[in-house]
């Protein structure tokens, strides 16, 4: 009786210390899901915090005269009078007007650097465009310097400096009380290339350069993925060379991406000429990149495809080729979909590969084929992030809350593709 209750004893205690491990092994995981948790909303606490005032933009609107003596211009539709025209003039006289007092030269300098240095060649277009407006006033909205904008978005955040000065600031907030200077959803930053200036800098030539870059790659890296894994999976004969093949596959999807990008520098820069900083050799050295996860992916969905069906196929006297591209591939065509759309997704992230191919470049004017000068979404973050102006700093951020907004939703394309589209037997 005494053993009986020793080893019940013995069973209990066993079983505490199994449950104790269990709770263990539990909170562990909660705590290592709530830290990365933590860390993803710090991320993007972050990211959001320093972007969202990039899709802000700060302007100044002014009564401008335009001034045919001020300007040195008699005739707007002479070329020769337009290139030596002062066009600033307009500007100064109108913020002269708005701040009076303001008389010496160095004090009327400081004054024009209020508004960004495209505003004389907003009145520039404007009077070579309607003529007939020189002699006028017109009441013209220009962007503000990005130094004011800084200002004006970040004044109560230390963490940006303000590099106005007294006079200037005494000015801006002059300004911002009579309502000459406004906050508004920054549409440029959606319209326009790279410019020098942060206030005139857009993300619309990154974008398209990426719309691009995908598409070549896409054309390139699906058909032939695809392609490869039916061949492996269902043709090649299972041999050392099949096999040699399989594990530089499997190798591939795991080598550094710019390793592809000297190969894309080497092959098709060095070796057949092609130019760079064009989306054609982004997609191509993008698809190569792409192609072993592809093939990976979409082997994996033809494994899934059940024996049965291929044996019902045969057995009603289906080919191999019939039974294959009538029957197996459609019924993995949801697999491979996803794999290569998140191939996709880890593909519009790169900036390594690129780099090394020359689409660094400072782009500013959209790219209109798949042979102009371009940049992608990552380089142009890059570019951005590694500026000295504060200004290019909160677009970096909000560019890398495009790029976030267009790999989630790729994602999640994929995962609404596989829910609709998987069949389960």
């Amino acid at each position: 009786m005494t053993d009986q209750r020793s080893q019940a004893e013995i069973v209990r205690q066993s079983l505490k210390r199994r449950y104790r491990k269990e709770r263990r092994f539990r909170a562990y995981g909660m705590a290592a899901i709530a830290i990365a948790l933590s860390a993803l909303v710090i991320l993007f606490a972050d990211i959001i915090g320093k972007g969202y005032t990039g899709f802000i933009k700060t302007t100044i609107t002014l009564d401008v005269q335009l001034n045919g003596e001020a300007m040195y211009l008699d005739d707007p539709t002479d070329a020769d009078q337009i290139s030596m025209a002062d066009f600033n003039a307009p500007i100064i006289n109108a913020l002269g007007e708005l701040i009076p007092g303001v008389e010496d030269r160095a004090a009327q300098r400081e004054l024009s650097r209020l508004v960004g240095s495209y505003g004389a060649n907003q009145i520039r277009d404007l009077l070579r465009s309607q003529p007939e407006l020189l002699g006028t006033t017109q009441t013209m909205t220009f962007l503000a310097h990005d130094r004011v904008s800084v200002y004006v978005k970040h004044a109560d955040n230390p963490s940006y400096s303000v590099r106005l000065s007294d006079q200037q600031i005494e000015w801006v907030d002059y300004l911002l009380e009579q309502g000459a200077i406004e906050t508004a959803f920054n549409d440029v930053f959606f319209q326009s290339g790279d410019s020098r200036e942060p206030s005139n800098a857009g993300i619309l030539g990154a974008i398209v350069g990426s719309l691009l870059t995908m598409a070549v790659t896409l054309a390139i890296a699906f058909p032939v993925g695809v392609a490869a894994a039916v061949y492996l999976e269902e043709f090649a004969p299972q041999n050392k060379f099949t096999d040699f093949i399989e594990v530089n596959i499997n190798n591939l999807a795991a080598v550094p991406s710019i390793i592809f990008g000297l190969l894309g520098l080497a092959v098709f820069i060095g070796l057949f000429g092609m130019p760079r900083s064009v989306p054609v050799v982004g997609g191509l050295v993008i698809a190569l990149m792409t192609l072993p996860t592809i093939i990976i992916s979409s082997r994996a969905a033809i494994k899934s495809v059940p024996p049965s069906i291929r044996e019902a196929a045969e057995g009603l006297g289906a080919s191999k080729m019939q039974v294959v591209m009538h029957h197996v591939v459609p019924l993995a065509m949801p697999g491979m979909m996803t794999g290569s759309i998140i191939g996709m997704a880890q593909a519009l992230g790169e900036t390594a590969p690129l780099l090394l191919i020359g689409m660094v470049a400072f782009i500013v004017e959209i790219p209109d084929g798949f042979f102009s000068s371009a940049t992608v979404l990552p380089v142009q973050i890059y570019l951005w992030a590694s500026s000295a102006e504060q200004g290019f700093i909160e677009l970096a951020s909000a560019g890398i809350m495009i790029l976030l907004t267009f790999m989630i939703s790729m994602n999640a394309l994929a995962i609404w593709l596989r829910k609709r589209l998987e069949r389960r037997w």
